[in-house]
């Protein structure tokens, strides 16, 4: 027989929303104090309304979400594919994080999993205890969300702040305000009231019934570096990417989505030897369309998907093929 009110998972990973400072003033050097809580310790602290779903802990581990890699996150998408496929009651679950690398992990997870329920990952820009902590609050929201049937079929979301953000288009924008995540192209998926969760668009990419990437099949990702562009570069650090071993680089350039000429004509090179490059911009927003100039030095637009992202599903795409044209429409559609 199933539950009268439905409930949610949750996986605590580490990071701010876990720690613990040495008093309520410690907001910046909590780590030092070396104190974080675990799932089930996180549940235990957060506020619950009786309307709230039922929850429950999963083990994971606490770990600074700078640390936070493909092994992490593997280990993340099997635990969610697991937890989906054991628990018949689940409505979702909520991943609770670190915020320095939370997006790419909801990015990633975005990609690579195959389950009905909502998965929500959420963070905190002040510990736990910290004066006005957004800890509980957000832990709280991201509850809430993930078990409303309106919140199924729209991929992994980010629940910060009182929004709720497609992990595709949600970046961290300061490193200490409170209203950190935004999602500056498409804006918030909702938004949180104390009375009911509004959504108020669905994500520009949603989740097709099988995902491109299988995760079982992936035991490792290939190298892929990250360039940044900057006035007066040349093609040194391309070359040293190259001489690491890369099968794929993103370019964060300038604005108009380009690179100094020199990195260019490196990277031209490596296109023609079989590395993908792939041109982004560190301008925070926009589109790096498929140009013409592009086209010529045979590198594939971002679209716009920042840097970080970029690599994430240029990584993924060399799990399955290094034809430039096959990943350039993994651009286009994820």
């Amino acid at each position: 027989m199933r539950r009268d009110r439905s409930r949610v998972a949750v996986i605590g990973t580490g990071g701010t929303i876990s720690a613990i400072g040495r008093d309520a003033f410690d907001l910046h050097d909590y780590d030092a104090h070396g104190v974080m809580l675990d799932a089930a310790e996180l549940l235990a602290r957060c506020p619950r309304a009786e309307s709230d779903p039922d929850r429950y802990a999963v083990p994971f581990g606490t770990v600074s979400s700078v640390r936070i890699g493909f092994e992490e996150w593997r280990h993340l998408a099997i635990l969610c594919h697991d937890i989906a496929d054991r628990d018949p009651d689940l409505a979702g679950i909520v991943i609770a994080h670190g915020t320095a690398t939370l997006e790419e992990t909801a990015f990633f997870l975005h990609l690579v999993l195959k389950i009905e329920v909502p998965v929500v990952v959420t963070g905190a820009m002040r510990p736990w205890n910290g004066l006005s902590s957004d800890a509980a609050a957000n832990l709280r929201d991201a509850i809430r969300v993930a078990a409303v049937p309106e919140a199924r079929g729209l991929g992994v979301m980010v629940v910060m702040n009182g929004e709720i953000h497609a992990a595709r288009d949600v970046t961290k924008t300061s490193t200490t305000r409170l209203d950190a995540f935004r999602s500056p192209t498409a804006g918030p998926l909702g938004e949180m009231s104390a009375d009911r969760i509004l959504f108020r668009r669905r994500p520009w990419s949603e989740p097709a019934g099988d995902p491109l990437f299988a995760i079982d099949a992936i035991p490792a990702l290939p190298r892929v570096d990250i360039l940044h562009a900057y006035a007066g570069g040349d093609g040194a650090l391309a070359r040293a990417a190259i001489a690491a071993g890369a099968r794929g680089i993103v370019s964060a350039g300038f604005a108009p989505g380009e690179t100094h000429p020199e990195e260019v004509a490196a990277l031209r090179a490596a296109a023609k030897n079989g590395v993908v490059i792939v041109q982004s911009t560190h301008a925070g927003s926009g589109r790096v369309p498929p140009a013409a100039h592009l086209a010529e030095n045979g590198f594939i637009g971002a679209e716009d998907l920042p840097p970080h992202k970029a690599r994430i599903l240029l990584a993924l795409g060399l799990t399955l093929t290094r034809d430039p044209e096959r990943i350039a429409a993994m651009f286009q559609d994820c």
